[in-house]
């Protein structure tokens, strides 16, 4: 990990303008830069960065950050990774704290196996093109399936000798141990201990992680020698660096591609990859034969929203397009089908056609998944329990998607397409979501009372003498509503915190003292027991009490330079401001305005709290038939009303009981 020393001098010597503009062609304007954004296609400039706050941001796609979080995003690497790239650029030493044995050992074996697998994707690749095996049998397979050797070089393909042990005593002079290349997945171990290579007599496959490290490899039997084989193609297995339902082949290659389109094209096999590229598609990625992860989606969502899977037109073609699209779906992806005609694939119909016949027809050939959904599951059907089924599919897919106006379009559409009424639709639709919801409040709730101690919010909400005593409960239906304002108070810390809201405060012991934003905020909830929910808001609003009282009051730079990178993140974002305005519309922001928002902040919160303090007294009380349970629970319920009320009072609303 690198010391807190050490990122000082990194973000000390860094100028945002410098960096960026190593990607981005920027033109100054007033006291900041402006340029195309390189993280969508931006056709006027609406790229703006900040020299004296070190900021950048998009005021079209949302992108904002400081010059590591920049790094991060163009480049795709680590929070530890942008920081070195920073530290190169500048000249400067990194300097790592001291990691435990135990990390060490763990950190050493992971780094191990990545030094291991980058030879061994070296050693292949030499084979392939230096060796006379290689170059006969490897480099000739590539070139007969039409692979020019600029996009063999780019995907790092190789070939592994038919000889047994000839990678491993190659490994062995280079002073590479047997424990490594077992681990890595390069060597099998027979019970007398001995060795053998995994990929003999196969071409090979590197996979690259997101930053270009190579983690793992996949191995493909010649044709010749792949009749009557059931497994043509050998994967590395599991290690401490790589998990195939993880993992996406060509993500590396890729990246940059999806990012500026936007898009994402899902196939199934490396070759299919490799094609794409040779016809000019490089936003093209595999899952390789597995089934679609949660973890394969979230890394794709990185890059985009929108993702076409492109499989050939077959029935194990449909089937896979099928496959995994509900979580697509439940994940915000935004989802298009294109299937290839007469049984190809991806890389059979580009060996068929030109580059410019494949992309236009990849480009007029997409359907929306919704439509083709419909379409394959009854096309012929005429059952009506098989057609109910089909029916109940297509609205279950609609019932995950997130986005409340995309879901009432498909359901609009669907109704269309298949000649049942929009209501009996949404009527549908709207019970899977609420039977979703119960079962996800269910689960929240049983997880809430295994870890009442650290997950549970303490029951507070007034000062007021009388109220009652606290009550630990799990609140998930109210979940979301504390976040948001969480996050709304975090933003007038990063904002503002320093700024003093009161002055000459009388403390106990007759002194006074000024109070600040976020010691406001964070004296009042701590006052009655509460603090924030959210790890990383909490963080926020703790380390700029600390900030304060020792003495410094740039919250934004601190935070800018803050360690953890989810905190600097978040800070960064709150810390932007959203739209340019005009002095003339610009609010004016001063004390008053200040204490006036915090306050208004907190009685919401607090109210979001009572609420559900009721709600879990009104299911006590329906749980339980003795007198005098129920009757404490009456007198709480009546405490907790009079709370709910004065707060109301505060906040000039209205409450109907």
């Amino acid at each position: 990990m690198i010391d807190r020393p050490t990122i000082d001098r990194i973000m000390d010597a860094t100028n945002i303008v410098d960096v960026v503009s190593e990607f981005v062609s920027l033109r100054k304007s007033g006291t900041s830069y402006k340029g195309l954004c390189p993280f969508h296609d931006d056709r006027t400039p609406s790229f703006s960065v900040s020299p004296s706050r070190g900021v950048y941001k998009c005021f079209s796609c949302g992108k904002a950050g400081n010059a590591v979080n920049f790094i991060m995003e163009h480049e795709q690497m680590t929070y530890p990774e942008a920081l070195k790239w920073l530290a190169r650029k500048y000249g400067i030493e990194v300097k790592e704290r001291e990691l435990s044995d135990e990390e060490r050992e763990q950190e050493n074996e992971r780094e191990s196996i990545f030094i291991v697998n980058e030879w061994a994707a070296g050693y292949y690749h030499d084979v392939l093109f230096n060796d006379p095996d290689g170059q006969a049998i490897g480099l000739a397979y590539f070139r007969q399936r039409g692979f020019r050797d600029d996009i063999i070089r780019k995907f790092r393909l190789g070939f592994a000798l038919s000889k047994r042990d000839a990678m491993i005593s190659t490994a062995r002079k280079k002073g590479y141990k047997d424990t490594f290349l077992v681990k890595s997945g390069l060597c099998g171990q027979r019970e007398n201990g001995t060795l053998y290579e995994r990929f003999a007599g196969r071409v090979m496959f590197p996979w690259m992680s997101v930053s270009g490290k190579v983690f793992a490899f996949g191995g493909r039997l010649l044709d010749s020698r792949t009749k009557g084989v059931s497994q043509k193609y050998v994967n590395s297995p599991d290690s401490p660096i790589y998990h195939k339902d993880h993992e996406l082949y060509g993500i590396y290659q890729a990246k940059k591609a999806i990012s500026k389109e936007d898009k994402v094209y899902m196939v199934e096999g490396y070759t299919d990859v490799i094609a794409m590229h040779q016809c000019g598609i490089e936003n093209v990625v595999a899952n390789s034969g597995t089934a679609l992860s949660i973890y394969q989606i979230r890394l794709l969502h990185r890059f985009t929203s929108n993702v076409v899977l492109l499989y050939d037109g077959d029935e194990a073609g449909i089937h896979a397009a099928l496959r995994g699209t509900d979580m697509l779906l439940g994940e915000g992806m935004n989802i298009k089908v294109l299937l290839l005609p007469d049984n190809d694939d991806p890389d059979s119909f580009a060996r068929k056609h030109t580059a410019t016949e494949f992309r236009e027809y990849v480009d007029s050939h997409q359907t929306d998944f919704m439509e083709f959904k419909t379409t394959v599951l009854l096309r012929g059907v005429n059952d009506p329990i098989e057609r109910s089924k089909a029916i109940s599919s297509i609205v279950k897919s609609i019932s995950v998607i997130p986005d409340q106006i995309v879901r009432a379009t498909y359901v609009k559409e669907c109704a269309l397409r298949i000649g049942i009424a929009e209501q009996t639709l949404i009527s549908e639709t709207n019970k899977m979501i609420r039977n979703e919801r119960e079962q996800k409040a269910k689960q929240d709730e049983r997880e809430a009372n295994r870890q009442t101690a650290t997950t549970a919010t303490t029951a507070t909400a007034s000062t007021a003498a009388g109220q009652p005593a606290g009550k630990v409960i799990g609140m998930p239906r109210y979940g979301q509503q504390l976040a948001e304002l969480e996050r709304m108070m975090a933003q007038l810390v990063v904002r503002h915190g320093a700024e003093v809201i009161l002055h000459d405060l009388e403390n106990d012991d007759g002194t006074t003292s000024d109070v600040t934003l976020a010691e406001f905020i964070y004296y009042d909830l701590s006052d009655d027991g509460l603090q924030f929910n959210d790890p990383v808001c909490h963080t926020i609003l703790q380390e700029a009490v600390a900030q304060i009282e020792a003495g410094n009051s740039s919250l934004a730079e601190f935070f800018m330079r803050y360690p953890d990178l989810q905190v600097s993140n978040l800070a960064t974002t709150l810390g932007t401001e959203e739209y340019h305005l005009s002095d003339s519309l610009k609010m004016k922001v001063d004390e008053e305005f200040l204490k006036n928002q915090a306050v208004r902040l907190l009685l919401e919160y607090r109210m979001v709290i009572v609420r559900a303090q009721l709600d879990e007294c009104k299911k006590q009380m329906a749980a339980t038939t003795d007198d005098k349970e129920q009757l404490q629970i009456l007198n709480d319920i009546n405490s907790l009303n009079a709370i709910r009320t004065e707060i109301a009072k505060r906040l000039g609303n209205s409450i109907i009981i």
